[in-house]
């Protein structure tokens, strides 16, 4: 599966647009992870509980988007983005969409 943030794939045409293609995740850090996060604030810089919770809530929503594309036929998603918000104090929401197409060599 071609997953590209731009309208088009170089070397690649469009045959079929099969339409929006989404991955969400909500995640949260447990209790532990919390308090850790929260005592590092305090000095300022990365928190790296959080910077690995959301790199992986990422991941997870590519992956979740790129089998919903699969489901529909689609060989390539365009114009991938990732959105994200928080829900409550605790959870974050990761969203990954774009269109899910099918795409053949130029040539071809």
């Amino acid at each position: 599966m071609i997953v590209a943030t731009t309208n088009f794939i170089a070397g690649q045409k469009v045959v079929e647009t099969r339409g929006q293609v989404f991955g969400v995740i909500v995640r949260s850090r447990g209790l532990g992870g919390n308090i850790i996060a929260t005592l590092r604030s305090l000095a300022g810089g990365e928190i790296h509980e959080y910077t690995q919770m959301l790199e992986d809530a990422r991941r997870q929503a590519i992956d979740r988007m790129v089998q919903n594309a699969t489901a529909m036929g689609a060989n390539a998603i365009l114009s991938m983005r990732f959105d994200s918000s928080e829900m409550g104090s605790s959870m974050s929401e990761v969203v990954a969409y774009g269109t899910a197409v099918v795409v053949t060599p130029a040539g071809a």
